[in-house]
């Protein structure tokens, strides 16, 4: 789906706080505190800090009932009830994930700040404004530095799911980490950079004397074609649709991989997220403001939230999974082995309004040869 996106500047705090169902205005907790019900399959694990890696101190079972004091943010957690980066501090001081807690009433934000938040900013004043990040990591904590480089001193780690206040960005050492490939650094209160290889925030204004950071590492067409072949051919044997009309279309949609959406979340068809809800492919959703246009043609401003993804191969998959699973393009299914007929009926089924998709799609795949990657040949 043909989608022109810019970042939403909404404070991630505020989303996820009211993503959980929770109170985002700080306050103290009630002496009796908030009773609680815990779903988990069998037994969820108790920790010292709202993390995954935080140490294990306890366990509590299916169905149990749980006093719970307030909330924190920290790791994103996809649990049996919800996916949030809200944890609940019980009334013994330890924490489990709210993905696994049904409460009896809305819960209040712990009056102090989490064990996984960075440091107290120093020497700020009061009109001083920041630019809240998230961290994000596949790989393990992130490191903070005493410059813009890997060969940098580290200052201190920021764990998955941190929020984090940033100043500014400058340009430093090229890093290829989990959310791009970027030669930006972000300054933060304290004086210290991290990767923003490694973070999702808005907007950064350029530090003094730096210069401005180049963008994203993007791949050649050659390169970015190679990277699509696996993940394209695997949508085929799962879900039957043609590896040449994937690739071709992720060409169109994401600018061979240079949009908003294909080089921070991976989302090379703008497959958007219902409900909350992302399917087995994604990892989660990431709001965005966005241009839509109506089939007569008239355009306006909204928000969306899309789906993000670890890995581009994802993203194919579940193009061909979205495609299944919409009976309104069963149509294409029965031309599976005609790479042209089959993006015509998904394309007459109302896929994109543009009255050029088809060719645009069609001229794609003939000048690159794509259809080369139809595995049936």
């Amino acid at each position: 789906m043909l989608h022109t996106a810019r970042r939403l500047l909404t404070a991630p705090l505020l989303l996820a706080a009211l993503g959980a169902g929770l109170v985002v205005a700080p306050t103290a907790a009630s002496a009796a505190g908030v009773s609680a019900t815990i779903k988990v399959g069998s037994t969820l694990q108790v920790r010292s800090a709202p993390s995954l890696s935080a140490k294990i101190v306890g366990t509590v079972r299916n169905k149990q009932k749980v006093t719970v004091s307030c909330f924190v943010t920290g790791q994103k957690v996809r649990g049996a009830v919800r996916t949030t980066t809200a944890w609940d501090r019980l009334s013994t001081g330890k924490y489990v994930s709210h993905g696994y807690v049904k409460a009896s009433r809305s819960i209040p934000r712990c009056a102090v700040s989490s064990p996984t938040a960075v440091p107290s900013k120093t020497k700020t004043s009061g009109t001083s404004r920041y630019v809240i990040g998230t961290v994000k990591s596949v790989d393990s904590k992130v490191n903070l530095r005493s410059g813009p480089s890997t060969d940098s001193a580290v200052t201190g780690t920021v764990t998955n799911g941190t929020k984090i206040d940033l100043t500014c960005a400058v340009t430093g050492s090229l890093v290829d980490g989990t959310v791009r490939s970027t030669n930006q650094w972000d300054r933060t209160p304290t004086g210290s950079f991290i990767s923003h290889a490694y973070v999702y925030s808005g907007t950064l204004p350029v530090c003094a004397g730096s210069t401005t950071p180049t963008p994203s590492v993007t791949l050649t067409p050659a390169e970015f074609i190679r990277a699509s072949v696996p993940g394209a051919q695997r949508g085929w044997r799962e879900y039957g649709v043609p590896p040449s009309v994937t690739i071709a279309q992720a060409i169109l949609e994401s600018g061979w991989g240079r949009s908003g959406l294909a080089s921070v979340d991976r989302n090379y068809f703008g497959i958007k997220c219902q409900n909350g809800s992302y399917g087995k492919l994604a990892n989660g959703c990431h709001v965005y403001r966005t241009n839509e246009c109506t089939k007569t043609g008239t355009c306006f401003s909204t928000s969306a939230s899309f789906r993000t993804y670890a890995t581009q191969s994802h993203s194919f998959r579940d193009h061909g999974n979205f495609l299944k699973v919409n009976s309104r393009y069963a149509g294409a299914f029965e031309h599976t082995r005609d790479a042209n007929k089959f993006i015509w009926k998904v394309w007459k089924a109302g896929y994109a309004t543009d009255p050029n998709y088809y060719t645009k799609v069609t001229g794609i795949m003939a000048s690159y040869d794509l259809y080369q990657y139809d595995t049936w040949k």
